[in-house]
């Protein structure tokens, strides 16, 4: 079997896959979108009402601590822990004018790649839900000379809904483990 036979769809699975992948980068592209052009109410609407978004502090790991899991089963420490009261907060600030932090806005460019994904076994009740790795790069610019980058993962899980995806849970990796912007004022 040839490399170009390996990649072929074969058959109508193989193709909802693709189709679903592509329902799934679509959506992820959207919401970085939505990010990019400061429309943080929209942004919102794409969580569902019991989302958990938070970004644990990473850790420096030994090599032979590598192959644990990154993410702690409890909450140590996290830059943010957010549901969708406190999410709804955050936007209401951006919106307010008032946010120190941000004002003027800054300027950001949200990128997402290398998208993976696979349904969950422990779906909720009707939904579907599916396990969603993608790395990001976020580009900030604010003021003159304040320039920030931050570079990870986020593990989402999205959850199929009559209107389409609905994020449910978000965690973001940070690769850096101390950052050193001024404020973590944007959004993942």
């Amino acid at each position: 079997m040839s490399v170009g036979e390996m990649i072929q769809p074969t058959g109508v699975a193989d193709l909802e896959q693709v189709l679903l992948q592509h329902r799934v980068e679509q959506f992820l592209y959207r919401e970085a979108q939505l990010l990019d052009h400061w429309q943080w109410a929209s942004w919102l609407e794409l969580f569902a009402e019991d989302v958990l978004y938070w970004m644990p502090v990473r850790r420096n790991r030994l090599r032979r601590q590598r192959g644990q899991d990154e993410v702690p089963d409890g909450i140590e420490m996290a830059h943010f822990y957010d549901d969708f009261s406190s999410l709804q907060m955050r936007v209401n600030q951006m919106h307010s004018g008032t946010h120190w932090a941000e004002d003027p806005p800054s300027r950001c460019r949200h990128l997402v790649t290398n998208v993976i994904l696979r349904p969950r076994s422990e779906s909720t009740g009707q939904a579907v839900e599916y396990d969603v790795w993608s790395n990001f790069l976020v580009y900030r610019n604010r003021l003159e000379s304040e320039t920030d980058i931050w570079a990870g993962e986020r593990r989402d899980v999205l959850r199929g809904t009559a209107t389409g995806f609905k994020i449910a849970r978000r965690t973001i990796l940070l690769d850096q483990n101390v950052v050193q912007s001024k404020n973590l004022s944007v959004l993942f």
